[in-house]
């Protein structure tokens, strides 16, 4: 009878392993979180350096000027790809999370200098600039416009 008693797990036992099991849990969704979040902002850099491509290929076109639009917030890109896109791209890309950010284009008045932007999963931007400049900043860098 003895032998029978010594078989099962104690209940401290099954909780430190029941611990263990959620701790394990809970550091792979928060790197799997990292890891999505990451993913999400190095497609939103690689669509904007599409966005510039496109911008320039279209500039040679039309004398080196851009599209002109100069309102503060800028233009989402997606609303105005069919105008100014549609012989230079299939598709416009937009942002992995469409409902809560969308790609941002501004130029100065005369269209001969841009700059793209998109949230980034921080509180941060990144942009892109008509003069090659491309960099995360919490603000419109001074030399973009």
């Amino acid at each position: 009878m003895d032998n029978l008693e010594n078989k099962g797990f104690t209940l401290i036992e099954l909780l430190v392993v029941i611990s263990i099991i959620g701790i394990l849990a809970s550091l792979a969704l928060t790197s799997y979180s990292r890891a999505q979040k990451q993913t999400r902002d190095t497609q939103r850099k690689s669509d904007l350096n599409q966005y510039r491509n496109v911008l320039e290929n279209r500039a040679g076109a039309y004398g080196g000027l851009y599209p002109v639009y100069g309102g503060g917030n800028g233009v989402v890109i997606s609303n105005r790809c069919s105008d100014w896109f549609t012989n230079y791209m299939a598709s416009c890309p937009e942002d992995p999370k469409p409902l809560t950010s969308q790609y941002r284009y501004r130029s100065n008045g005369a269209g001969t200098t841009y700059v793209l932007w998109a949230n980034l999963e921080t509180a941060d931007f990144w942009y892109v600039c008509s003069n090659g400049i491309s960099q995360v900043s919490s603000s419109l860098p001074a030399n973009c416009l």
